[in-house]
């Protein structure tokens, strides 16, 4: 094999090879459609290099039409993967705007003034004016990880390449008069290697993008409770303990909702557990319509569950938690036999300096305690000082 014949080589093999790598990662994963869109723009890259180094000349060159249309699609479908990731919207009309007048412009010097050189920039800028739709539409995405930023600089670094490589080159080599030239020149070289080293940047950014939402994605699974839609008792631990510290260092408040479902056994037991689910659902549908943004929600234990309100005083946490308790037989209309009436009895505790999520969580079960004692359906908030009993928390 000639050396020439491996570097033309080089590029369809890449692109077939990422394609395939894609289609089994979508395969796997078919709610995400970019990872499909970017298995698609691998093979239209293939294609295209394909075309433009081994099929035989056509009558006044235009085997350089589908491939140089291949290009383009190349350069739209991984914009559109890249984008896609984010669930942002595609910008279509741009980018098929900028292929079709591309083309056209292609079109012009391949058929009515012939120019090599013009039909290198043309494709050329057109392709990095679609690849810098990637940084302007990811300009405002939240980067997260550190894969955000480099998928946004990669989109920066393909239009740059795009743009700025053939205005130089050609400045230099004064054009090319003929495609023997033009595939045996340094333009073509660099070509053939920065689109292969970008390729294979892209792909792997791509490819540890969507190992990291699957990442996050088990996080949450094994983090969530499915009945309810909150948090797990470890789920809610791991965030709330963060949001405690984090409360402390910076000298807020951090008030602890701790709610449990008033004879829910009995209800178990007389409805059966599927009505005994609907409450659970229903109480976990009530605590995210009705607790303010920011609050870290979890089902700790069977009919148990704790809200952590970060940067809330007493005051807003118990007029929040009689808002939950009164509200819970209307959020559970039509779910529930008649006649049946859940109540909800909470406790209510406020972090105090230095204290860390495991005590709040006592003096706010405390005062659940002394809720359920003082005939359940009622909100209670811890009080040191009235506390004669260690394990019980006061009627406030």
């Amino acid at each position: 094999m000639s050396g020439q014949l491996f570097i033309s080589l080089l590029n369809p093999g890449i692109g077939v090879l990422l394609s395939v790598a894609f289609l089994l990662l979508w395969r796997h994963r078919r709610d995400q459609h970019y990872l499909l869109l970017a298995a698609w723009s691998y093979a239209a890259m293939a294609a295209g290099f394909l075309i433009q180094d081994l099929v035989p000349a056509l009558p006044h060159e235009l085997q350089r039409l589908p491939s140089n249309l291949a290009f383009l699609a190349t350069g739209c479908l991984l914009v559109a993967a890249t984008i896609g990731r984010y669930d942002l919207p595609v910008p279509w009309r741009t980018l098929a705007m900028l292929s079709t007048v591309a083309t056209a412009i292609f079109l012009w010097f391949l058929l009515a003034m012939p120019s090599i050189t013009g039909r290198i920039l043309t494709i050329s800028i057109g392709l990095g004016l679609i690849a810098a739709q990637i940084p302007l539409a990811l300009r405002r995405a939240p980067r997260a990880h550190l894969i955000d930023h480099i998928l946004f600089w990669v989109g920066v670094l393909s239009a740059a390449n795009f743009l700025i490589r053939p205005l130089l080159i050609v400045a230099l080599t004064g054009g090319f008069a003929n495609y023997d030239g033009f595939q045996q020149s340094v333009y073509w070289t660099t070509v053939q290697f920065s689109q292969a080293m970008i390729s294979v940047i892209f792909a792997l950014s791509l490819m540890v993008a969507a190992a990291i939402d699957l990442t996050a994605e088990l996080r949450q699974q094994a983090e969530s409770d499915e009945l309810s839609g909150l948090l797990n008792r470890r789920g809610f631990e791991a965030a709330a303990g963060r949001a405690v510290r984090a409360c402390a260092d910076d000298g807020r408040a951090a008030a602890l909702l701790i709610a449990d479902l008033d004879d829910f056994k009995a209800v178990n037991d007389t409805y059966g557990h599927a009505v005994g689910d609907a409450i659970i659902a229903a109480f976990g549908a009530h605590a995210r319509a009705t607790a303010p943004a920011g609050t870290i929600a979890g089902r700790i234990g069977g009919e148990e569950f704790a809200l952590l309100l970060p940067g809330t005083a007493i005051e807003a946490a118990r007029a929040l938690a009689e808002t939950i308790r009164t509200g819970l037989a209307a959020a559970c209309t039509d779910r529930l036999p008649a006649g049946l009436r859940p109540t909800v009895s909470i406790g209510l505790a406020v972090a105090v300096p230095g204290a860390g999520l495991s005590r709040l969580m006592r003096e706010a079960d405390q005062a659940l305690y002394a809720a359920k004692r003082a005939g359940r359906d009622r909100v209670r908030t811890f009080t040191p000082a009235a506390i004669d009993d260690p394990r019980i928390a006061a009627a406030s």
